[in-house]
């Protein structure tokens, strides 16, 4: 079947104002996410993960294992693991530190395209010199293991 260029023209502006419609709808939802009023440490946890993929814990069951990573081990002060955290989080593209508290820190990291959000908090240990972590997308189901993978990033950087 041939396509005559007047009707080849109409279906690709067609497609490129679906898709650019599509863009602008993702850009506003990841504008409008506001954080989570569950973050923070209640009771000395971090709230749990939600039900959906887009999040890793290591205070989840170790036995769930889409949302359970293991925490972080260290080794020294508290202040100085932490302050060596804060480095290391401040060296990643697109973060905020938003609360900086001790034993406790709270950042938002921005993906690049859209500008979608997600929330990443440490909770620092010093009876079992471990960092405890969440980190979740605000918006979404799946965030296709970019969760995961930054927490196995900070972790390298942190146990060397």
């Amino acid at each position: 079947m041939i396509i005559s260029a007047p009707l080849f023209k109409i279906a690709l502006l067609g497609a490129f104002g679906l898709a650019l419609l599509v863009s602008i709808g993702l850009w506003v939802l990841a504008k409008a996410a506001a954080p989570s009023a569950d973050l923070g440490v209640h009771n000395g946890k971090l709230a749990p993960c939600p039900s959906r993929p887009n999040c890793v814990s290591s205070q989840a069951d170790p036995s769930d294992q889409v949302h359970f990573l293991p925490p972080i081990p260290y080794t020294g002060e508290l202040s100085q693991t932490q302050a060596r955290l804060r480095r290391v989080l401040m060296a990643q593209p697109r973060v905020t530190v938003r609360r900086d508290e001790p034993g406790y820190l709270h950042a938002e990291f921005k993906s690049k395209l859209f500008g979608f959000v997600d929330d990443v908090e440490f909770l620092l240990d010093p009876q079992t010199n471990q960092i405890h972590f969440r980190s979740a997308s605000r918006v979404g189901y799946s965030d296709l293991g970019v969760n995961r993978a930054r927490i196995e990033a900070i972790r390298r950087q942190l146990v060397r």
